[in-house]
């Protein structure tokens, strides 16, 4: 069966393959948070989005290897099983820089606006957006064989950009989406949500004026 991206917490991952990155969507914990493995096809070295909860199901996913943990943000129930799965693992963590002191396991690579963190043979271009939280980042995978591959945390989802709490931080996070997300990346590029279904750019750019009108 093709990838969909719809998971339940209790039920199986659904897995994509790309011609060089294995992507893993699994559902996890109370607040139905989405975690993701990426496994490089070349090396099968793995890199593990958001350790969000049930570290048993996540430590049962990456299996017997994870060389990094990527915490999008410092919201806790995106990194509630980081520290379990860092200490089953040894793997090395990172996180935007502007949240490490809101995540409660050390940060090894703190990130910046066009980072780039590799999983294997694979690279992954970090944006930063600040409205979220201060130091939210996003993930960019451009696969060279087909369409882009966007990881968002809680910066963006199907219908609207994630919850802000004053109208300043609405307006950051709307100017980062649309300079660094929606300004540069093709409508084919999908949308890897921390909670919920998938979308793609395309089926959401044409909301972006309703998104700024209502203000959230």
């Amino acid at each position: 069966m093709s990838y969909h991206g719809a998971v339940k917490v209790g039920g199986p991952p659904d897995v994509r393959e790309l011609a060089h990155l294995m992507i893993t969507k699994v559902a996890v914990g109370p607040m139905d948070n989405n975690a993701y493995l990426l496994r490089c096809r070349a090396t099968d070295e793995q890199l593990l989005i958001d350790a969000a909860a049930d570290a048993p199901t996540l430590l049962e996913t990456v299996g017997d290897r994870l060389a990094t943990v990527v915490t999008t943000h410092r919201h806790r129930d995106h990194w509630s099983a980081l520290a379990d799965v860092v200490a089953a693992t040894g793997a090395r963590t990172a996180a935007g820089r502007h949240d490490t002191e809101g995540i409660a396991v050390p940060t090894d690579l703190p990130l910046d606006d066009g980072d780039t963190v590799r999983v294997g043979d694979v690279r992954l271009t970090v944006r930063h957006l600040i409205g979220h939280t201060p130091g939210a980042i996003v993930l960019v995978y451009d696969d060279p064989q087909g369409h882009p591959h966007l990881f968002t945390g809680d910066c963006l989802f199907p219908g609207g950009p994630g919850r802000t709490a004053n109208p300043g931080d609405f307006a950051s996070l709307m100017d980062g989406l649309e300079e660094k997300v929606f300004g540069v990346l093709p409508d084919e590029t999908w949308i890897y949500p921390g909670h919920g279904n998938d979308t793609t750019l395309g089926v959401e750019r044409p909301r972006i004026p309703e998104w700024r009108d209502r203000g959230w």
